[in-house]
């Protein structure tokens, strides 16, 4: 790693610690805070949502849908917020936040079973917070989509193998090799967390419905399962309250026997946990980004969920 990258990740690394170290009550007043602006200022993100619910909730009155936006990005704000926390604090910390569990014996077994487990994490909830608790039981590997900064990188490597979870977390980006690793981690019968839902490049999925449309949803997990016969559970912590402490989570393992049969096995198992309380889902993402072949529905997003300057750039040129 280039020595300015490493010292510009621990700055970062060093103003989160120092923001996280607010008392909750204020990061969640902040939180709420920036929801609120982000929904008077009809930012982009807030757009996003508008569009995703109208899509997925298509029989919700206008005022529904304005409270349910209001709501979904006053969740993802505060989970930006908590994520910093839980970055920056120590992890056995952060876990006592967990009051519920449910399913654990799912996972315990699963990974008793040495067969290999490969954990799909939707954006649900928090999911870091899942990572920690999932680090803190065995060796993990997590698949995750780089960020464009090299900085930023460094930043989540930094955070994610922090406080005692050092050597215990292996990041693998979701790039051409990744298949291969994981592959031999799940043969010899190691855990493996995914985030099932982020939209792959265009060629390197399926289609399968999410809401009733079509939505490009990676395949990478599916094959993994039919390839090495891992056990494929669904894990999430989900938000069941706020205490002056910290927010309140639980737990939760579902199995998802039929995971090795297909990419809509996948998708209909990760809605069954949005549809739990859509606000906690992360309808800020462009999931329908990338329309299916002979789709008339086409780019939802576009223009209003984009910049102006991708917007020009899109128009034709001008030749004279």
């Amino acid at each position: 790693m280039h020595p300015v990258t490493d010292f510009a990740a621990g700055l970062l690394h060093f103003l989160a610690t120092a923001f996280a170290r607010l008392p909750w009550p204020w990061l969640r007043g902040m939180a709420d805070g920036l929801a609120r602006l982000w929904v008077a200022r009809d930012t982009r993100s807030a757009k996003v949502v508008r569009r995703n619910l109208d899509l997925a909730y298509p029989g919700l009155l206008p005022a529904q849908r304005d409270d349910l936006e209001a709501a979904v990005l006053r969740t993802t704000s505060r989970q930006a917020i908590e994520t910093l926390r839980f970055w920056t604090r120590p992890h056995a910390r952060n876990l006592k936040l967990i009051r519920e569990t449910q399913g654990v014996d799912l996972f315990d077994a699963a990974v008793a079973s040495g067969r290999g487990v490969i954990v799909a994490a939707p954006h649900y909830g928090n999911w870091e917070l899942l990572n920690q608790w999932l680090a803190s039981r065995t060796p993990l590997a997590i698949l995750y989509a780089p960020p464009d900064s090299d900085i930023g990188e460094a930043f989540l490597r930094r955070v994610r193998a922090a406080h005692g979870d050092e050597g215990r977390v292996t990041q693998v980006r979701a790039e051409g090799p990744a298949i291969r690793q994981l592959f031999k981690l799940l043969q010899a019968g190691g855990v493996a967390g995914i985030l099932p839902d982020q939209q792959p490049k265009a060629g390197d999925g399926e289609f399968a419905p999410f809401f009733g449309i079509p939505a490009l949803t990676m395949t990478l997990l599916t094959r993994l399962a039919q390839r090495t016969g891992a056990t494929v559970l669904l894990g999430y912590c989900e938000r069941v309250g706020d205490t002056p402490d910290g927010p309140a989570f639980a737990l939760r393992f579902e199995a998802v026997p039929d995971a090795a049969e297909g990419v809509a096995a996948l998708n209909a198992a990760v809605e069954r946990v949005a549809r739990r309380d859509p606000a906690q889902y992360q309808w800020t993402y462009k999931r329908w980004s990338i329309p299916a072949p002979g789709s008339a529905l086409g780019n939802p997003y576009w223009p209003d969920c984009y910049p102006a300057s991708a917007q020009r750039a899109a128009l034709p040129t001008d030749q004279g």
